[in-house]
């Protein structure tokens, strides 16, 4: 993340932010009714590079007054990053479809 005059740039996935914290990832919008956690799980050496290889997907709730244990609307476990990233999106932008 760089910061130039108070503007912090943020990577994004499909016009989403995606913020990584170790081996935790957020995706969307915090202010949004839904966001999606992406934890690392597994990750296999390749050449010189650490890639996930089993990685957990939750769509979450945002909504604080939400027991902890409610929060979880739907979880997954896939292969690969980019894999949980696609259905990540897909969940989430139906998620946020719904009325």
């Amino acid at each position: 993340m760089a910061t130039t005059k108070n503007k912090v740039n943020v990577l994004e996935y499909k016009g989403r932010p995606l913020i990584r914290h170790g081996n935790i990832a957020y995706y969307g919008n915090i202010t949004d009714k839904y966001i999606i956690m992406i934890q690392i799980l597994e990750t296999q050496k390749v050449d010189d590079l650490e890639v996930a290889s089993k990685v957990s997907i939750q769509l979450q709730h945002t909504d604080p007054s939400i027991k902890s244990k409610d929060m979880v609307v739907k979880k997954s476990e896939k292969n690969g990053f980019y894999e949980a990233l696609d259905v990540a999106s897909i969940w989430l932008e139906r998620a946020l479809a719904e009325k």
